[in-house]
């Protein structure tokens, strides 16, 4: 029986979504869970492809060519380490492991160092795009020994979103690629915070409707504005619950994996200041206090912001729309800033042209001003 080219280890939607947009660039891949029955599943599903199922690590890892190049997608923290520690004993000198989760940068430096001193290469890969993008092409951010890169660079190149070229390649040395990762997503805290605000200031000052809030995010996405988030959002507004506009129904409530949280505190231990990040988790937290607010609500009073003149109901769209430009361009240019600032302090030899060239495809603060 032939071999995979590569192997996938973890078969949530994630990591099913990732291999599955693999093998349909051709390749064989190779599958594995820890419960068997999510393994089952997943033939199910999709075992009219080319990958090869196996039910035990040892059987993962013999259907697998060599160097053999082995992704895991479970979840952050103790997890990967376990995995990290099954596989070695398994592995040969120069077999490539890949942590394609969300996982913290200083534990990706740890886990190179000690993958290296067992012969292993170790990347630390961030894949942005949600469970879409890892379908159908993500941004993917790798970090780790430029040579094993090297080694899954056609692969990754193959998978990624392409934007003019493909929104993929070599960040730099160890926690590189999961840093810039984790900076991706604290600037998706605070885009998708500062819409937020904009869609406050718009319904509560300028007391604009749903429907005509569709319009106005439609309109502002084929300008300056286009982006992913504000075309998602622009469609938000056209979703109806029965008679009523579902975005009226949702829960003000927001939970975090904690990504946003890295950011800032990455932010102020490095000394780069972050105040659009840090503000935007700081709101997200906030949120979550659902029922502190709402007893507050019943001893304090709250108002709608008022003016003594009429209010130029356009003037104010327009001015919403040129303080959200300009506090999207804030926040990338903070989050870049806090890049730079890593790459010097860690000696990543970092290209954030290149990085922001990732950014314009598959992720989800891909926007047109990356350009």
């Amino acid at each position: 029986m032939s071999k995979a080219q590569a192997g996938m280890i973890g078969l949530a939607v994630m990591g099913s979504n990732l291999a599955r947009n693999i093998e349909s660039r051709g390749y064989t891949v190779a599958v594995y869970n820890r419960t068997g029955s999510i393994t089952e599943e997943f033939e199910k599903n999709f075992g009219s492809g080319n990958f090869i199922a196996s039910y035990s690590l040892e059987d993962f890892v013999a259907s697998l060519e060599r160097p053999r190049r082995v992704m895991i997608m479970v979840k952050a923290g103790a997890g990967t380490d376990a995995v990290i520690d099954s596989l070695i004993p398994l592995l040969d000198k120069d077999d490539i492991i890949m942590d394609c989760g969300n996982a913290w940068f200083k534990d990706t430096q740890r886990r190179e160092k000690y993958c290296a001193e067992k012969g292993i290469s170790f990347l630390g890969i961030g894949v942005s795009g949600g469970e879409e993008g890892a379908l159908k092409g993500p941004s993917i951010m790798p970090g780790g020994k430029k040579e094993a890169w090297q080694e899954i660079s056609e692969i990754l190149s193959k998978i990624a979103a392409h934007v003019d070229d493909p929104c993929t390649n070599y960040i730099g040395p160890d926690g590189a690629g999961h840093f810039v990762k984790m900076v991706h997503n604290g600037i998706e805290y605070a885009d998708m915070q500062l819409i937020a605000e904009s869609y406050q200031v718009l319904k509560d000052i300028a007391e604009v409707e749903s429907d005509d809030m569709a319009d106005i995010f439609s309109k502002w996405n084929n300008g300056v504005l286009s982006s992913y988030l504000i075309e998602i959002t622009a469609d938000i507004f056209k979703k109806k619950d029965g008679d009523d506009y579902l975005v009226d129904k949702i829960l003000d409530k927001a939970g975090q994996k904690g990504t946003g949280q890295w950011t800032s505190e990455v932010a102020l231990e490095l000394g780069v200041p972050t105040p659009t990040i840090a503000s935007a988790v700081s709101a997200r937290t906030l949120s979550s206090f659902k029922n502190d607010r709402t007893l507050a609500s019943k001893v304090l009073s709250q108002s709608t912001p008022s003016c003594d003149n009429p209010i130029d109901k356009e003037q104010l769209i327009d001015n919403v729309h040129s303080a959200l430009y300009a506090s999207k361009i804030i926040a990338y240019a903070q989050g870049m800033d806090l890049i730079k600032q890593a790459g010097e302090e860690y000696k990543w030899n970092l290209n954030l042209g290149e990085i922001a060239s990732l950014w314009k495809g598959g992720c989800i603060i891909r926007a047109r001003f990356l350009n």
